[in-house]
């Protein structure tokens, strides 16, 4: 049965969420978004994605770019109605639509004929009349209709060219992504104040397609047979045979020579290039049992919301669970930590520390700040129970929240578009009394101060992430990851010198992010503030896979789905691993810079990451990014073929959703 999709609806839905919040005010280009059907400017098969706040795939491996980045560039041109616009890389047509909108004329070029075919199609049809397609190399501008009032040019160079820049008018400007390596740019905007004077400005990181021209990349050959495996992919692979230690069950593989290279770290991060893969959980458990059992490590914290762990943690360590409302790992994604895998560990924890005297309990903890509902309410409860007259303070502190306390989403989007005033007083206000509170405590004595504290630092966190997420960029995906970053280190402060500690998350928060490309966009991660905190006394390992299957949704909020995991991309880490032809291995990469095997391996390539949302049909866009491996992690665990999770299931019992363990 076929879905009725609204989008128009969509359309002014995206308009007012994704761009007007964000900042865009010029209301001309704001209606233009409203009216341009980016629907008909993907693949029909990506309909239902076609007003989503991210690029999409479209022909000839190119991509339609994110709306919000299309609007910011064009609001960087200045354009009236009296322009001439020339754009660079016409793609599917889309922004040349918004364009022609806005200008008096509008020249764009694409360098694939069929595209730029289509592309003239799509305008026409859609009456776009003042819009001039040319298939040809963009990097060299379309001289004979210059000069430009503005031009756009959506692809990456390694620098402006000069033809574009001798094709603007006095006064005009061009917007462009520019960046030593395909694919890492920064947006910089161009003004031409004189003849031969042009003035720059950077307006942030971004990510586009290279331009390929002349003036731009060089363009590698497509006509000629495909060639064999460079050299550097087979010296790679050989170097990789040579220096890892196969296995071929994971189960039964020796983790001795591996906890040997751990040796007195004091933070030991697992990561996982999925959410969803059975091999990666039962690995990292059986890693950590040693960790627990045999290096003293006292911490086992997880990508996971701080008062949803706390619940599990006093399941593991046998305290007493507090007579709370809400459930554990309840909400999206549940499957994530609500599967038959993790359960396996949290009871060997708990048999483990039931034969053990409390102060000797390793613990669980959340690093993670999407949960300020659960948050409020685990603090309000404890207040209630061990200082009255504080938790009065704290409903009143927080009434500002309480309204938005099951969507803290759409908290974000009334503050930062000013339809309701910003909590930031009062949630700081509160952290800064319970850290008064707790400091008239026993400071190592009282954990459940300590419990109260790190919820009060999940709410004032919260609720600054929430509102900067609107905005973009970096800074949502950094401040989250400083939050897991601050709450480690106050985990490891409070149980004292003596404490270790074991991280589980994603590779993308446990690799170094400055070894990614993520550093070309400004963000950092929990692995790279790690590193720079305990320097050799953090080890970084990431697990990757080639194929098999894996748990996750197709879309944010979205029911678990049991998906096949695509063969890995030609030129990525993982398409490396696989053609040795090994079912599974460790591979040590802490060296010095001249080790033979850090050599080989020095090249970045593509290493993909897919989350608790996998789409397949997306795939190199959405859950591949560049990284440098042997700076990335300390150590690299190949499993060739997984498989998914085994999510628990849930039941409604008397109107309450009933989780594991039963009744946290």
């Amino acid at each position: 049965m076929s879905i009725e999709i609204d989008y128009e609806r969509l359309r002014r839905e995206m308009v007012r969420r994704q761009i007007a919040s964000r900042g865009i005010r010029d209301e001309a280009l704001l209606e233009a978004m409203a009216r341009v059907r980016r629907e008909g400017y993907i693949p029909s098969w990506l309909g239902e994605f076609a007003y989503e706040d991210s690029p999409l795939p479209i022909e000839e491996e190119q991509t339609i770019s994110q709306p919000y980045i299309v609007a910011t560039m064009i609001d960087a041109l200045k354009i009236g109605r009296s322009s001439r616009v020339l754009e660079v890389g016409t793609g599917s047509g889309y922004a040349a639509a918004v364009l022609a909108e806005l200008a008096s004329e509008v020249y764009t070029i694409e360098r694939h004929a069929s595209m730029a075919q289509a592309a003239h199609d799509r305008l026409r049809r859609d009456g776009y009349h003042n819009v001039h397609v040319q298939h040809g190399d963009g990097s060299l501008g379309w001289p004979e209709n210059s000069p430009y009032d503005a031009i756009v040019v959506a692809a990456g160079g390694p620098r402006i060219p000069e033809t574009l820049k001798r094709q603007l008018k006095v006064g005009g400007r061009l917007v462009m992504p520019v960046g030593k390596e395909p694919g890492l740019q920064q947006l910089v905007r161009v003004v031409r104040t004189h003849e031969d004077r042009w003035t720059s400005e950077d307006l942030g990181a971004v990510r586009f397609v290279p331009l390929v021209g002349e003036q731009g990349w060089r363009e590698e050959p497509t006509s000629a047979p495909a060639p064999r495996p460079a050299p550097v992919d087979e010296d790679a692979r050989t170097a990789i045979m040579r220096r890892c230690e196969p296995f071929v069950d994971h189960d039964s593989a020796d983790l001795q020579p591996l906890l040997r290279r751990i040796g007195d770290a004091r933070v030991v991060l697992v990561g996982e290039s999925t959410h969803g893969t059975s091999e990666f959980y039962r690995l990292r458990a059986r890693l950590t049992r040693e960790l627990v059992e045999k290096h003293g490590f006292t911490i086992v914290a997880l990508e996971a919301d701080w008062p949803d762990v706390a619940r599990i943690d006093r399941h593991a360590r046998d305290l007493r669970v507090p007579d709370e409302a809400w459930e554990a790992f309840a909400l999206f994604p549940t499957w994530m930590w609500r599967n038959e895998e993790t359960r396996e560990f949290v009871e060997w924890l708990r048999d483990r520390n039931l034969g053990l005297p409390a102060e000797r309990r390793a613990r669980l903890a959340g690093l993670d700040l999407y949960a300020m509902s659960n948050s409020i309410a685990a603090l309000l409860g404890f207040l209630d129970r061990r200082d009255p007259a504080a938790a009065t303070l704290a409903r009143e502190r927080y009434a500002c929240l309480t309204p938005w306390q099951r969507d803290p989403a759409a908290y974000g989007r009334a503050a930062v578009t000013g339809a309701y005033r910003s909590c930031e007083g009062e949630a700081t206000a509160m952290l800064r009394e319970l850290m008064r509170k707790r400091l008239d405590q026993a400071r190592r004595v009282d954990e459940r101060w300590f419990d109260a504290e790190q919820n009060a630092h999940l709410v004032a966190d919260a609720e600054l992430y929430y509102r900067v997420m609107y905005y973009g960029g970096a800074d949502a995906w950094n401040l989250r990851d400083r939050h897991m970053h601050r709450t480690l280190l106050r985990l490891l402060e409070f149980h004292g010198p003596a404490a270790k500690a074991v991280v589980w998350a994603h590779n993308l928060h446990l690799g170094d992010a400055s070894a990614t490309d993520m550093a070309a966009r400004g963000e950092t991660n929990l692995g790279e503030l790690c590193r720079a905190h305990h320097g050799r006394d953090c080890y970084a390992i990431g697990l990757g896979t080639h194929h098999g299957t894996v748990a996750a949704a197709s879309h944010w909020d979205g029911p678990v789905e049991f998906k096949r995991v695509r063969p890995a991309l030609e030129g990525s880490w993982e398409r490396l691993c696989h053609e040795t032809r090994t079912p599974g291995f460790f591979l040590p990469l802490r060296g010095e810079e001249d080790d033979p095997l850090r050599r080989a391996l020095e090249r970045p390539r593509l290493q993909r990451a897919i989350g608790v949302v996998y789409r397949p049909e997306t795939e190199r866009h959405s859950h591949y990014f560049h990284a440098d491996l042997p700076r990335q992690f300390d150590e690299w665990i190949w499993i060739d073929q997984t498989s998914a999770v085994t999510p628990l299931p849930t039941r409604e019992r008397d109107g309450v959703l009933e989780t594991w363990p039963s009744g946290l």
